[in-house]
């Protein structure tokens, strides 16, 4: 057997190794259930993980103080002990729609893409990701607060400062950030072009980065990656799905006109999504890693304002 015919046997095994991994995590997408998919638990738990990795020493030290608080949570179906499961929390108690429910318009802020970004647009009361950023920021930094109440507020922080990184949890084209446009991912037939960025799309891009991207970041790098506040970090990622999400995924931009109800993502559509998503997990982590040193740091309370 010639070496030409034998490299293009291992070529064929590996596009075939490659296509059934991404049917495995579709699948894995598919059963996992609906409230627990919010940029999947794994991009979450990999958020946290990347601030734990470049936070400051006393502000580690703060935050496992207020994990001590745990129990007074009450919600022993939903682990709140570390940085990671604050991550996920805010998803997990979405089960318990009758003590929860209230959350569940706070982890995103669907703005047009055709239109004027608009941080105040649909956040009625502050029921949206940006403010319920900027608000439970307030609640964590402020120590004359109870303890669960900060360990709660929190989980909330890390979970929303993730959320609003995801480009569908901020750019909309009217259909509920991708939720009512059918998509396959590679073979995987039947999902939709949110739940492909919260879940198999964001999964490939942190394993298949060509460094782990939980490390200690330098301060060249999270100058250039950090920095800004929630209006911003939400306008990044509505830019993002309406220059690179939308176009990607029906090879037009949604300013062209109306899109189409279905598509399917090429391996060339996924190859070219993934550095998008591990930037955008990246700055999540450093963002969130930020956030939670400026709470824990003395001083005067930021203003309760939002943006």
């Amino acid at each position: 057997m010639g070496d030409r015919t034998i490299r293009k046997r291992a070529d064929g095994l590996r596009n075939l190794l490659r296509t059934r991994l991404i049917a495995l995590l579709a699948l894995v997408a598919l059963v996992v259930p609906a409230p627990l998919s919010a940029w999947g638990f794994y991009a979450h738990g990999i958020t946290a993980e990347i601030a734990l990795a470049n936070i400051k020493p006393e502000t580690r030290t703060k935050l496992d103080w207020l994990f001590a608080a745990e129990r007074l949570i009450g919600t022993p179906d939903c682990a709140l002990g570390n940085l990671v499961e604050a991550a996920t929390w805010p998803d997990c108690i979405r089960r318990e729609g009758w003590r929860w429910g209230y959350t569940s318009a706070w982890h995103y802020q669907t703005e047009p893409v055709t239109e004027e970004y608009d941080v105040r647009k649909n956040c009625s009361g502050g029921n949206c990701v940006s403010a319920q950023v900027t608000r439970n920021f307030r609640i964590l930094a402020d120590e004359s607060l109870p303890d669960n109440v900060r360990l709660e507020a929190l989980a909330f922080v890390v979970h929303f400062a993730g959320d609003i990184h995801m480009p569908l949890h901020s750019g909309d084209l009217d259909d509920r950030g991708g939720n009512d446009r059918e998509a396959a991912y590679g073979i995987a037939p039947g999902l939709n072009l949110h739940w492909i960025w919260d879940g198999p799309l964001a999964e490939r891009a942190i394993t298949s980065a060509r460094t782990s991207l939980v490390r200690r970041y330098s301060a060249a790098e999270r100058a250039e990656l950090a920095g800004g506040e929630p209006a911003d970090w939400g306008r990044e990622s509505w830019e993002t799905a309406r220059d690179f999400v939308y176009p990607n995924a029906f090879d037009r931009s949604p300013l062209d006109g109306p899109l189409p109800d279905k598509t399917a993502l090429t391996q060339e559509d996924i190859e070219a999504a993934i550095p998008v998503s591990q930037r955008r997990v990246t700055q999540a982590g450093l963002r969130i890693a930020d956030l939670l040193d400026r709470a824990m740091e003395p001083g005067p309370l930021p203003e309760p304002t939002r943006d």
